[in-house]
């Protein structure tokens, strides 16, 4: 579905670039991983995908089309749902999720109808009426991937989504991805923790200072070994240093 090819991309003049000639391919409804140490252009490729950043270098295709036309004709289709959470603690559940389906320019009943998708899809029924900052951090990721779904996106960017949660909310939140993903749409997925990266993607790439160290389905590119065993002899780090 996403071909990324020869990206790259520096902040600025006289430091390294952050993406040095990333090609990775992601097919539709798979589970992609992106793993890499900290600074190794994740939080670079998530951005040019998102549309917060344009390529210097190479391109980015989704079906065939440029990234920008493509999402000319589907303004929602690409959620980013990022490691820092992304509602307003002021504002209740559902009135964060009215917001935000508001700012994508949904119709009125349409807003309506994805509003309780999202918070049925995320289990926040029974505190639809709480205020965001007043939820435990299981509940607040829980509201960061329902904000993220007001749209319904074909292609879901996840940034180290589970972070700060009990295993009873990571548990959830991971099969909430698979769910996402068995409907035929697309997830690239960031994380610290190998043992969610093993459980739920299905494809795997591993960058370091900007370049795609390897890349494919999770069976190639582990070959017999643990993801963390491939990480290392790679990188030379443990995902979490």
């Amino acid at each position: 579905m996403i071909r990324l090819d020869n990206l790259r991309y520096r902040y600025r003049p006289g430091v390294p670039l952050a993406l040095d000639g990333v090609s990775v391919s992601i097919a539709r409804g798979s589970i992609h991983g992106l793993l890499g140490p900290n600074g190794a252009g994740k939080t670079t490729l998530i951005s040019l995908l998102a549309g917060l950043l344009v390529p210097q270098e190479g391109c980015i295709v989704v079906d065939g089309e440029p990234l920008n036309d493509w999402r000319a004709a589907r303004l929602n289709a690409i959620a980013l749902v990022p490691q820092d959470y992304a509602f307003y603690p002021m504002l209740t559940v559902a009135e964060n999720l009215a917001f935000f389906a508001g700012v994508q320019g949904l119709p009125r009943r349409e807003r309506q109808c994805q509003c309780a998708k999202a918070l049925a899809f995320s289990r926040l029924e029974t505190v639809a009426n709480q205020r965001a900052g007043e939820l435990s951090g299981g509940l607040r990721r829980r509201l960061n991937l329902a904000v993220g779904l007001t749209g319904e996106p074909e292609i879901l960017l996840l940034d180290e989504p589970t972070v700060g949660v009990d295993s009873q909310s990571r548990r959830f939140l991971l099969e909430a991805v698979r769910q996402f993903a068995a409907t035929g749409r697309t997830v690239l997925y960031t994380s610290h923790y190998m043992e969610e990266v093993e459980a739920v993607c299905t494809d795997v790439s591993i960058i370091d200072h900007g370049k795609v160290l390897l890349a494919g389905s999770a069976a190639e590119v582990k070959c017999g070994r643990t993801l963390e065993q491939v990480f290392m002899e790679l990188t030379g780090h443990s995902l979490r240093d």
